[in-house]
């Protein structure tokens, strides 16, 4: 394997983003996060106060997310969300544009969105992902997607928000969230500064090792513990201490 543990860690998100995450788990999951030093945890803006408390000084930093998940609140307000978040402690920033108006062309409101909360945040010392959710655009789309963020510029762009369902004809929803093409995509029309994050759907060592082969240097992920524990398998031949009798699911949800 070409990566360290230590190295695969701090590529992760640990993502405690799921609709039902509970004080209790936030609380396990940020303790999961400062265990494996995970480069942040990623958490609902209402939890940032709470998880920069848990996670003060350890190494693993505190992000968010801003307009979460269809990107639908007003510029005002997601520069507003991002403000308290930054004040918080939150310093990664994880925006999902107005998806309506990326679809419909409206890049010079996009472009501003952006460079809006872009703004407020490197004034806080924080970074910027945009979230893409690759699920709903086609391929130019992220292309021009990729080329605004690159002119602006922010610090990474990111595929999807993992919660981005697509109905489909039977009625079902569903969502393919990181895929390599995609990735693929991204890292071709963005220059090398401008780094990649992979988010939904990676749940193995295997998938985080194929999105990062194919450009992503940051992974966005609930299954942070079982693809580590793999990790440490590999590399050591046993089980780290951590994973016997933490108590926590290590698949997430």
């Amino acid at each position: 394997m070409r990566y360290t543990v230590t190295e695969l860690a701090k590529m992760i998100d640990h993502s405690l983003l799921h609709p039902t995450l509970t004080d209790k788990e936030l609380d396990e999951g940020c303790a999961l996060a400062k265990q494996y030093q995970t480069a942040s945890v990623c958490v609902k803006p209402y939890a940032v106060k709470r998880a920069t408390e848990l996670l003060r000084e350890s190494g693993v930093l505190v992000c968010t997310v801003i307009g979460f998940p269809h990107g639908g609140a007003d510029t005002e307000i997601k520069v507003a969300e991002t403000k308290l978040a930054c004040q918080q402690g939150a310093r990664e920033i994880d925006m999902v544009v107005n998806i309506g108006k990326v679809i419909g062309g409206d890049w010079d409101y996009v472009d501003k969105e952006i460079r809006a909360i872009e703004k407020e945040s490197a004034a806080h010392g924080s970074i910027v992902k945009v979230i893409f959710e690759n699920d709903f655009l086609n391929n130019e789309q992220k292309i021009k997607l990729c080329h605004i963020c690159s002119n602006i510029p922010v610090a990474f762009v990111k595929t999807s928000t993992g919660y981005g369902f697509v109905k489909g004809n039977d009625g079902r929803f569903s969502t393919a969230g990181a895929t390599l093409p995609d990735l693929k995509l991204m890292r071709s029309n963005c220059p090398s500064q401008i780094h990649i994050k992979a988010a939904g759907g990676i749940r193995t060592l295997k998938d985080m090792l194929a999105a990062i082969e194919a450009g992503a240097t940051r992974i966005g992920a609930t299954a942070t513990a079982t693809m580590l524990e793999e990790a440490i398998v590999i590399t050591t031949g046993t089980k780290s201490k951590m994973s016997a009798g933490s108590g926590m699911n290590p698949a997430g949800y």
